[in-house]
């Protein structure tokens, strides 16, 4: 007896809380052994039925997305829209439909309807990188051509590429964690405060699709898998090629110590950039300029090259010295501070990173982001950081169930506030 608990008790509450386990319910590496049984206590991943955890994921997040659908529709028919955004779904206004559609919404539209326009000295759509809104082109004429179905298009991409991303995504945490902490990781994915991005016509699913499954390829040693998803990640936006320095570092890491398997895997990793060099060349066709891209985007306001901490210092400085007054008198200042904070929260996250799954991770997160910092603007920091898979696997990783609980649920009201005001558009994108 224990305090008065008996320790040979196969099944004691009491004991589990302690920590204590009787030999019988060690493995053979001293650690519990899980009961197979869906009973209550069992792993989570016990109590589901007995299908392929891939495909409980893809119905998971298939219904994630209708509920996020849902509560974008109800907030739509309660709250007025912050502003005329100048477009819709259809012809006339729809308060379903319409919130799928917001800012860079209509250039993919543009772009799957019309084409490429090249404007000189101007700003023109040749900013957007061509993978997701040629899908959209060509699913558009599929379902008939109306203005509506190129807008239908790019959801059943998005929503597709998001569901598609997470098993993916399961699969590459479960390379680093057990299987309850990569299902975690799906979780986080899902959740994260900017995660909304996922649902809408964006581009942001279907980056993280690729990026994913170029990384889970190269991994796995899939060298044309990592090659044609790489390609993909290039050609699908702008900052994909700032993650290829993090590809070459896992690519070179993952592959067996051979001549053979290291070349396949540098091989892969160039091959990754032939994304962004097609989409170069249909530039110089356009425009005789093969960085008109590069041009297309400074036009826009955004000069990459700056100092990638000085926007969010002010901020700081900002929130620190006079919080009332910049949060309700500076109209974007709400805005900003949200996607800030979403981007600090990513940078503070890049040493622990670092230490529990790699140089790799951390080179992804800090990529990832130094373009878009790096511009002097603060709108679409928050999205460029929902594709930073790192951040949910390393989430996935933590222990205690009330520390995981408390961040699920602050990560869901932030999803849900950004959810909403980018819905009734708000400038949060």
């Amino acid at each position: 007896m224990v305090g008065g608990i008996d320790p040979n008790q196969p099944h004691c509450p009491e004991i589990a809380q302690a920590g204590f386990l009787t030999p019988g319910q060690r493995g053979e590496n001293g650690r519990a052994k899980y009961n197979s049984n869906p009973v209550d206590g069992a792993p989570l991943s016990d109590r589901w039925p007995r299908i392929p955890i891939e495909l409980r994921l893809v119905v998971v997040a298939l219904g994630f997305r209708l509920v996020g659908a849902v509560v974008g529709f109800f907030a739509n028919i309660t709250m007025p829209d912050y502003q005329d955004q100048g477009f819709t779904v259809f012809s006339s206004p729809n308060q379903f439909w319409d919130r799928f559609a917001r800012y860079d919404a209509g250039w993919y539209h543009g772009i799957a309807s019309t084409g490429y326009t090249f404007v000189e000295g101007g700003r023109s759509n040749l900013a957007f990188f061509p993978l997701y809104p040629t899908l959209m082109g060509i699913g558009g004429r599929l379902l008939g051509g109306a203005q509506e179905d190129f807008y239908f298009a790019g959801i059943v991409i998005s929503w597709a590429a998001f569901v598609l991303a997470m098993p993916l995504l399961y699969r590459l945490a479960l390379l680093d964690l057990p299987r309850d902490s990569a299902i975690r990781a799906t979780t986080f994915a899902a959740v994260f405060p900017s995660a909304y991005f996922f649902g809408v016509v964006y581009s942001e699913s279907l980056f993280l699709l690729t990026l994913v499954g170029a990384v889970l390829a190269l991994r796995t040693q899939r060298w044309g898998w990592a090659i044609a998803a790489g390609a993909a990640m290039t050609a699908t936006r702008v900052n994909g090629v700032m993650f290829v320095p993090a590809l070459a570092w896992i690519a070179w890491q993952s592959a067996p110590a051979t001549t053979k398997d290291r070349t396949w895997a540098m091989v892969a990793v160039a091959c990754s950039t032939l994304g962004i060099a097609a989409y170069s060349v249909f530039n110089y066709r356009l425009s005789g300029n093969p960085f008109e891209w590069y041009d297309a985007i400074v036009r826009w306001g955004y000069h990459p090259g700056g100092n990638p901490v000085g926007g969010l210092y002010a901020i700081g400085v900002a929130l620190v010295n006079r919080p009332m007054q910049f949060l309700a008198t500076e109209r974007m200042a709400p805005y900003d501070t949200l996607n800030a904070l979403v981007a600090t929260f990513a940078i503070c996250l890049v040493p622990v990173i670092w230490k529990r799954l790699g140089l790799g991770y951390a080179l992804v997160v800090v990529l990832g982001l130094a373009l878009p910092l790096s511009s002097g603007q603060y709108e679409g920091l928050g999205r460029y950081c929902a594709v930073l898979f790192p951040i949910p696997i390393w989430l996935g990783s933590l222990r205690g169930e009330a520390r995981l609980t408390w961040l699920v649920a602050c990560f869901v009201l932030f999803y849900t506030l950004g959810l909403v005001l980018f819905g009734n558009v708000h400038p949060l994108f």
